[in-house]
């Protein structure tokens, strides 16, 4: 399999790199975690100025009808940079609708999720239940849900559309770890939802949209992670001498970037999987979860160690990046859930 870019996604690469590195940056992030967790200029310029929001929204309804690849290529950048925006939230929605809605509702809620009109959150939970036609039960940990305007809902054999502000919708925001990303428990008490035409075909294209996007986020929060260190160590002297040149300090570096490739790696073939529509996307989908993410913390525990005592301050960015990590390891299904699949694929339902 080819995993070099073609000349339009190094483009769509290179510009979002840009982007973000330039407005992305730790004053903005940290004053949108002082907020709702959004960096509401940040998210508006992604999707009207850009015009990314809908990269993989099919044209026909107001997006650039890419793929997963170039969402990989997104997610790494916003990733690199901890971006405070709904991302994750707007590709699983997006790519439920967009699979499993009926035409009404891809021409209602795509558009609106293209241009950002729109902040959509997904989460699955097979705790709630239905009653003719309404939903009640609790949601917990809903990325982004404080400020979502739309919910979309596995629960059980359905996926349903319910917006934020029907009646017998509640959300209460959470106080998490990661403040870039906050989460909310939304509690339904008889809400009118709406279901999709082919709810396994959404809850399949929401999964397989999250846990690519995560593992390219991983990935691209890993890799700066790796550069910033590398920076710090040929800046920061002792006995003389950057720490960079210690051989103890250097293999630690070389170990990380290993990591980093093979995250790489594993990323980009699930979204070339799941593009391709293989033999074998759920096993890319599932590898690349549990290991880019194992990876991004990995990467974020070992940038503060070797930042030395700065690094263990509130004031610096490795914080950023380590909260972050944690985050998307346990989220969209832990490591351990993960690899379970694996095995079940591989060895059969032994496993």
């Amino acid at each position: 399999m080819d995993f070099s870019f073609t000349d339009e996604q190094a483009m769509i690469c290179e510009t979002a790199q840009l982007f973000f590195r330039e407005n992305a940056t730790s004053e903005r992030t940290r004053a949108a975690m002082a907020g709702d967790g959004i960096d509401r200029q940040l998210w508006q310029d992604y999707c009207q100025e850009l015009g990314l929001g809908g990269i993989t929204i099919s044209e026909e309804h107001g997006g650039a009808g890419l793929g997963m690849i170039e969402l990989a290529i997104i997610a790494e950048a916003a990733g690199a940079q901890v971006a405070a925006i709904p991302l994750l939230g707007l590709t699983a929605a997006a790519r439920a609708i967009e699979y499993g809605g009926s035409e009404e509702q891809k021409a209602e809620w795509l558009p609106k999720l293209a241009n950002g009109e729109v902040i959509a959150a997904f989460a699955a939970d097979d705790s709630l239940k239905e009653d003719d036609g309404k939903l009640s039960g609790a949601v917990r940990f809903v990325p982004h849900g404080g400020v979502a305007d739309l919910f979309v809902f596995a629960a059980s054999e359905n996926v349903w559309l319910v917006k934020s502000d029907a009646p017998g919708v509640t959300v209460t925001t959470l106080t998490t770890m990661d403040q870039t990303r906050p989460f909310a428990r939304v509690d339904l008490s008889n809400a009118q939802g709406e279901k999709v035409a082919d709810p396994a075909a959404a809850l399949k294209a929401a999964n397989q949209g999250q846990w690519v996007y995560l593992a390219a986020e991983a990935l691209g929060g890993a890799q700066e992670c790796l550069e910033r260190t590398v920076a710090y160590s040929k800046e920061r002297e002792q006995f003389g001498r950057p720490i960079g040149s210690f051989q103890a300090y250097k293999h630690r570096l070389a170990d990380l970037m290993v990591l980093i490739e093979q995250a790489r790696s594993a990323a980009y073939w699930a979204a070339s999987a799941v593009d391709e529509n293989g033999a074998d996307p759920d096993l890319a989908v599932h590898a690349a979860k549990a290991y880019c993410a194992d990876t991004y913390f990995k990467c974020a525990a070992d940038m503060i160690q070797l930042h030395g005592g700065i690094g263990f301050t509130w004031e610096h960015d490795a914080h950023l990046f380590f909260k972050r990590a944690k985050a998307v390891q346990e989220m969209a299904c832990n490591g351990r859930w993960h690899r379970e699949r694996i095995a079940t694929m591989i060895l059969g339902e032994a496993a």
